[in-house]
């Protein structure tokens, strides 16, 4: 193989990986364009829950049906924000401490922020042994 096509290979195999990067970032981009679409929704909702109440305590009705649907609704917004939030750590490859929620990369043993050790650590060391060992067996025979 001569050095030029060794220098193409290299070419093509830098433009794959700098493409699939890319491709990463805007799919973040995106999930974060939601998010705070999503954030901005649940503000105008929780601003027309509370013009829904103050109207109703001026005309001295009673909407406790009503109120429940807007809490409802804040809710079900609330759900799509941390489905899109979770899908943006997986891409940043981030997972959330247990104990304070703080976003830590995904081999850290601990938490960056309160020091806990990561529960999700032990597992894929465990599973990581496990598949060691049972190498090192099949080695042996």
């Amino acid at each position: 193989m001569g050095v030029l096509e060794e220098v193409v290979i290299n070419a093509k195999t830098a433009a794959a990986t700098v493409g699939k990067k890319a491709e990463r970032l805007v799919d973040i981009s995106k999930l974060r364009l939601n998010s705070a679409e999503l954030e901005s929704e649940i503000i105008k909702k929780y601003e027309a829950l509370g013009r829904f109440v103050y109207d109703s305590i001026k005309a001295d009705t009673s909407v406790k049906g009503l109120l429940e649907e807007h809490v409802e609704e804040i809710d079900v917004l609330y759900q799509k924000l941390d489905e899109v939030n979770e899908k943006i750590n997986a891409l940043r490859k981030k997972v959330p401490c247990p104990v304070c929620g703080c976003q830590n990369d995904e081999n850290a043993l601990f938490c960056s922020h309160c020091g806990i050790k990561l529960k999700y650590n032990e597992q894929s060391e465990s599973a990581e042994t496990a598949s060691t060992q049972e190498e090192s067996a099949s080695d042996n025979v």
